[in-house]
């Protein structure tokens, strides 16, 4: 006995390979809410329907299926910007850009920059050099642990 074919006309019921009413990732697209809750499914390593409360943690074919709408949908994002070539009008007549540019400050970017150029002009080689920031508690407990520490000059001598 053959495989059942279906009409091209008639669509495939949905969680079926195949079935994309709107095309693939459209809803990826437009559902801000599927996209948060993919990504992250994502991050976690868990499928859609688990992270619904709906499923016991056994990739089904839907899960898999939204899987790959996702991947496929972040492949078309902009790693730097986070928009989409389809998220601009290219200059056409009476369609308005979907983003207007803002500027802020973000004032830990600030202090790192500020770090690495200070460092910089000291002479000291920045190849590789990662500047970051760290909570001023656990930068005082550390400093803290650091001066409780016997030096090796004091582990060296015998009294």
């Amino acid at each position: 006995m053959g495989r059942r074919r279906s009409h091209p006309a008639v669509p495939r019921r949905l969680g079926h390979p195949g079935h994309h009413p709107r095309g693939p990732g459209k809803r990826l697209i437009h559902d801000d809410h599927l996209r948060a809750d993919l990504e992250l499914c994502d991050r976690w390593g868990i499928p859609h329907s688990q992270f619904l409360g709906a499923g016991d943690g056994r990739w089904t074919p839907r899960d898999r299926e939204k899987a790959r709408a996702y991947r496929d949908y972040q492949l078309t994002v902009c790693s730097q910007c986070g928009t989409r070539h389809d998220d601009w009008d290219h200059g056409q007549d009476g369609e308005e850009d979907a983003f207007e540019v803002t500027v802020q400050r973000c004032v830990g970017c600030q202090v790192i920059a500020d770090k690495q150029d200070e460092l910089s002009k000291t002479g000291i080689d920045t190849h590789g050099l990662k500047v970051g920031l760290q909570p001023a508690a656990v930068k005082a407990a550390l400093d803290a642990q650091k001066a409780l520490r016997p030096t090796r000059r004091d582990e060296d001598t015998d009294e």
